[in-house]
């Protein structure tokens, strides 16, 4: 048994035990009410499932066991002239809850370079679809092609204890993380470099190796994509991809299933999709000002125009932070120090100075500041990624690692079938009547 195996089994052991009698003690305690504005209006805010990983506060951002981003790219492991954090290390500390030595974090990479190799059937599928079809719904089929190699799905079919589901979840979550790189990339140089495909670097740690095999070896490059990676990974189990996959994991679909449930959620507008909408929607605004430097005033008149039009503007707003995204805050720091001068980076930075004023002052809109998507476009473009509509499956191969460590838990904890009650309207109404007379 590895050594992140062995530790994430002394630590679930642990919690399972704590859970049990947490239950049994308390398990009638009620921890939230449900409003009737909650029930209709998307299940926003209501406290009804358990995520590890990480936890959102609405203040201060996304935690992940405990650690705020700035503390994770001050304390988690580093190679040699890197200067920002290798995300293998955050995926240890998601699984157990421990910062890891630099040795650990060596093995981690070493590890996911050994379990790397892409079966020859899925990059066959990937070259049978047409590049018009978007980079994420084929990112979502390259997942379910890997699912052939389902550790858990051929062991539930030989038959096997529940106890042993955790091991062979973890088994499908390692190989699945350690060949999303390599089938993203393949996506990326098929549909945007006529399939002149770069070989993966097995030497180079996880997020360098996505780096080179996108054809980017700039070394600052490689420290966006720690960043990028590290930063992207989770954000508490309520969003929409995360909730997917715990709720298709909760059925017992192995690990590539439940993950390209969650990818289908990614992919919507309202979720990862928004990234790519940040840059078209720049590049609408330069188009229509005629300019790739305007000044704050143009700026704001383009957003009032923007709103006026019944169109929100892609970036800003969050179901639950309620001030600048932390990772907003991340990545403007890293372009500071490396490419401070690019217009479309001030551009971004001049939309953060006047967008939320004015999406304050309509007194509508509880969240009028920038989340993550509304920085990450532009310093992608700055290397040379210009393809908006890969942008989110960037976004997907990081996201991966949040949500399957949380499907470790989910295995660990024995968690059951999710399945909350539904109500029709004439049942609200009927409540609003008995609970009036």
């Amino acid at each position: 048994m590895d050594r992140l195996k062995q530790l994430f089994k002394s630590k679930y052991s642990v919690s399972v035990d704590e859970i049990k009698a947490l239950v049994k003690e308390s398990g009638s305690m009620v921890i939230d009410q449900v409003q009737i504005d909650q029930v209709y209006g998307g299940m926003r805010g209501i406290q009804s499932m358990i995520w590890e990983t990480s936890s959102l506060d609405a203040k201060e951002g996304i935690r992940f066991r405990g650690y705020s981003i700035a503390e994770l790219r001050e304390k988690l492991p580093q190679i040699h002239g890197a200067t920002e954090p290798l995300p293998e290390g955050l995926f240890w500390l998601m699984m157990t809850g421990e910062i890891p030595t630099d040795d650990d974090v060596a093995w981690l990479s070493q590890e996911w370079a050994r379990r790397a190799e892409v079966p020859a059937s899925v990059f066959t599928v990937l070259d049978s679809l047409s590049p018009s079809i978007h980079p994420m719904t084929q990112f979502t089929i390259a997942i379910l092609a890997l699912q052939t190699d389902s550790v858990f799905a051929r062991r539930y079919e030989q038959g096997m204890s529940k106890s042993d589901y955790w091991e062979v979840m973890y088994e499908d979550a390692m190989n699945c993380i350690a060949r999303l790189p390599r089938v993203s990339s393949y996506i990326y140089r098929k549909n945007f470099y006529n399939s002149d495909h770069i070989a993966p670097d097995p030497s180079l740690d996880w997020s360098a190796n996505f780096a080179h095999m996108l054809g980017k070896d700039d070394p600052a490059f490689r420290d966006l994509m720690r960043l990028y990676m590290t930063i992207h990974a989770d954000h508490e189990g309520g969003n929409a991809s995360a909730h997917t996959v715990h709720l298709v994991g909760s059925t017992l679909s192995d690990a590539y299933l439940s993950l390209a449930g969650g990818m289908t959620a990614l992919a919507g507008p309202l979720h990862g999709l928004a990234n790519q909408e940040v840059m078209d929607w720049i590049y609408d605004m330069v188009e229509d000002l005629g300019t790739r430097r305007p000044s704050k005033e143009q700026i704001a008149e383009y957003v009032k125009k923007t709103l006026s039009q019944g169109i929100v503007v892609p970036g800003y707003g969050h179901a639950v932070l309620r001030s600048p995204d932390p990772r907003f805050l991340a990545q403007k720091d890293f372009a500071e120090k490396h490419c401070k001068e690019d217009d479309l980076v001030n551009i971004v930075w001049n939309v953060f100075e006047t967008v939320p004023e004015i999406l304050g002052s309509m007194g509508k809109i509880k969240n009028p500041w920038p989340n993550v998507d509304a920085h990450s476009g532009a310093i992608l473009e700055y290397y040379g990624v210009k393809e908006h509509n890969f942008y989110t499956v960037m976004f997907g191969v990081s996201r991966a690692m949040g949500v399957l460590a949380q499907l470790c838990w989910d295995r660990a904890y024995g968690m059951p079938l999710e399945r909350p009650k539904s109500l029709t309207t004439e049942e609200i109404k009927l409540f609003i009547k008995n609970s009036t007379n």
